[in-house]
């Protein structure tokens, strides 16, 4: 089993950055695929970018596809989503999640473990 937990959310302004962390303990963190969501108040949870195990396949949403970067770091257990030129719509909460195998889902279900989520909030 593997504990997911998330960091690095706070208040910001808009046009400002980010950097979420995601510190695994437990399993072999090289071990899974990873992935982001999130949650605004009222919407459907969305993925917002995943990551193979071995870091060298990743994926961004449409919705913040060159200003969102996703990396891993597997010598340090860590999964980051490094947030440029936030928007107020990016205003959520932020999960990240693993799941055994060599590549992301970008559904919740397919994931194995979640984090609790960091909030995120972005002001006009």
């Amino acid at each position: 089993q593997v504990q997911l937990v998330e960091s690095g959310g706070g208040l910001v302004q808009a046009g400002d950055s980010l950097r979420l962390s995601c510190a695994a303990s437990g399993r072999t963190f090289s071990s899974y695929a990873m992935g982001w969501f999130r949650q605004a108040p009222g919407k459907e949870r969305e993925f917002v970018a995943g990551i193979s195990r071995s870091g060298g396949t990743s994926y961004t949403a449409d919705s913040v596809k060159g200003r969102f970067t996703i990396s891993r770091n597997n010598a340090k257990n860590t999964l980051y989503l490094q947030m440029n030129s936030l928007k107020p719509e990016d205003t959520a909460v932020y999960y990240c999640a693993g799941r055994v195998s060599v590549y992301y889902s970008s559904t919740w279900s397919g994931y194995d473990y979640w984090g609790q989520g960091t909030q995120v909030t972005v002001s006009s």
